[in-house]
């Protein structure tokens, strides 16, 4: 990782101060970006790569409403068959560089039957139901405390910042909690009817451990889910990865909007 950073460091002649992490679908936020440094994770010796659909696998490094950004363009998944190492390697990265606040988006299935698909959710909490944590393992103290607190895992101030963007947007967004699977099967209607139960408001297979690993290193997080489809069991239809894509490139605009506005005010 230090190798990687280094590597970095020598394209890039600044440090950005936010970094974000563009789910599936949502990858066009990075086309906004001015000045734009493309980093490809296949440059990176020993870094991950991105096999998702929807998943470009790069860094962008640039300018984003009047702030230097970096945007991973693509993630890693647990369900891909890295470990879980593998999948925060970019958030420890993009912490090494400097990056001291982490945007996360993802697209999600909408558990919470007041929710429509297209919806925008800003994550306040989340359930981790992977059944493993990102941090297991021996601590390395140069990025957080043995037993970091997750008390307040999505930030306060951040979202009530996202929050007066949205208004000032006229964007209409949901608030609840996201509760991350690993994959790569959808979940039951069963499950989804359980998961109701414990309080969570979408579902997903990303986003946990990156929180986690930001938390510890003590980065102030903000959220966001693309509701891109229902449930299962709530809408009597299949699902399929072609909803969720197509879902994202059309309402994806409307989140990239939010966030472009909420990092010129952050």
């Amino acid at each position: 990782m230090e190798n990687t950073v280094e590597y970095i460091k020598a394209k890039i002649d600044f440090t950005p101060e936010t970094a974000i992490i563009l789910g599936s679908g949502l990858g066009g936020l990075a086309d906004a970006v001015k000045n734009p440094i493309y980093i490809d994770y296949g440059e990176l010796e020993g870094f991950p790569v991105s096999t998702a659909p929807g998943h470009m696998g790069r860094f962008v490094f640039g300018e984003l409403s009047g702030k230097k950004v970096a945007c991973m363009q693509g993630r890693f998944h647990f369900y891909e068959g890295y470990s879980m190492e593998q999948v925060v390697a970019g958030v420890r990265t993009l912490f090494m560089l400097g990056a001291k606040n982490l945007i996360v988006t993802n697209a999600a299935g909408g558990i919470n039957t007041q929710f429509s698909v297209g919806d925008i959710m800003l994550i306040t909490d989340h359930i981790n139901f992977m059944g493993t944590n990102a941090l297991i393992g021996k601590n390395d103290e140069r990025f957080g405390v043995r037993f970091p607190d997750m008390s307040f895992a999505y930030n306060p101030e951040l979202r009530e910042i996202a929050e007066k963007c949205a208004s000032e947007l006229k964007t209409d967004i949901k608030k609840g909690v996201y509760l991350g699977c690993t994959g790569p099967s959808y979940e039951t209607p069963a499950e989804i009817r359980a998961f109701r139960l414990l309080g969570a408001d979408a579902v997903g297979m990303s986003t946990v451990p990156e929180v986690i690993a930001a938390n510890h290193c003590k980065m102030r997080v903000l959220a966001f889910s693309l509701i891109t489809n229902m449930a299962a069991g709530i809408l009597k239809q299949p699902l399929t990865e072609e909803e969720v894509l197509e879902t994202g490139a059309r309402k994806g605009r409307e989140l990239q909007r939010l966030i472009e506005k909420t990092v010129g005010e952050m």
